[in-house]
């Protein structure tokens, strides 16, 4: 019967649900000293600096530690607490030096790129020299118009002499006077060259080509091909072009305009970059403002 008995008072041992209470509140405690921290660290502010520096060294038992004593990590050369940004504050001065050398650096280059352009339109001068000069030595200097623009040297074939006749693309005898006059100059230059077609603004299709842009293709071509084949202008130098009647040189309603606008241009087109060529103009207005 002994055996049978049950003993009294033995309980089941029950399992203690709510003991995660305990690491979520070490966790939370943890959290919020760390938040602490981080607060008193991002107001830079000596003095709290100071007692937070205090402070732990104190809790750590007085050990070593980044923030105590006047060798520490914070006082290296190079390492310092960063200053408070405060709204609307004034620029420092790094900040006005650093802008100052910006626009030192831009002045510098603007300047500099003038300068390219300056050198640029005195070689196209020089350039614009050679041909008036050889045409000149031949009574041929009033049979072209030349002028420097934002592509270069433009030399127009633009005298009543050598004007194409009407629907055609043949050169006259004084026309091809002219070219064999301009080849030698043209002969060795490094740059490229477009040769350019135009006609006038008379709304008359023409009699031997479908359209404005045929004819004026064409002219292009015949010019083309007399600077390479007997001027011995290299191929590779030189492109065609055909404008039409949509370039004309001077004002259509102006009287004499349409033998004008009926041409050919040599371009001969400057090697300078795209930013140094859009400041030819003011060079040229510099300079005939000093003239």
């Amino acid at each position: 019967m002994g055996k049978g008995k049950k003993h009294r008072g033995e309980h089941e041992e029950h399992a203690n649900h709510e003991r995660w209470l305990v690491s979520y509140a070490d966790m939370m405690t943890l959290l919020m000293v760390l938040f602490i921290v981080l607060f008193a660290v991002s107001q830079v502010d000596q003095k709290k600096f100071n007692e937070l520096r205090e402070g732990m060294a104190a809790g750590f038992g007085q050990q070593p530690s980044p923030f105590q004593g006047d060798q520490s990590v914070l006082a290296e050369a190079g390492i310092a607490p960063m200053a408070p940004v405060r709204p609307g504050a004034d620029t420092t001065q790094a900040d006005r030096v650093s802008m100052g050398q910006g626009e030192d650096d831009a002045a510098a280059e603007e300047a500099r790129r003038y300068a390219e352009a300056r050198a640029e339109v005195a070689r196209l001068e020089r350039l614009r020299k050679r041909v008036h000069d050889a045409l000149a030595a031949h009574g041929l200097a009033k049979d072209v118009s030349m002028r420097i623009d934002e592509r270069g040297l433009r030399i127009s074939l633009v005298s009543r002499h050598i004007v194409f006749r009407a629907d055609v693309a043949d050169l006259s005898p004084r026309g091809i006077r002219v070219l064999d006059t301009m080849s030698p100059v043209l002969l060795d230059l490094p740059n490229q060259i477009e040769v350019a077609g135009h006609t006038n603004q008379v709304q008359v299709k023409p009699k031997f080509y479908p359209t404005d842009w045929e004819l004026s293709s064409a002219r292009a071509v015949t010019v083309l091909r007399h600077l390479n084949e007997q001027g011995g202008v290299p191929a590779d130098h030189m492109m065609a072009a055909a404008y039409g009647h949509e370039q004309p040189l001077i004002d259509p309603s102006k009287p004499g305009s349409q033998a004008m606008n009926k041409r050919v241009d040599i371009v001969v087109l400057s090697t300078a970059r795209d930013d140094v060529r859009g400041l030819f103009a003011e060079v040229l207005r510099d300079q005939s403002r000093t003239s």
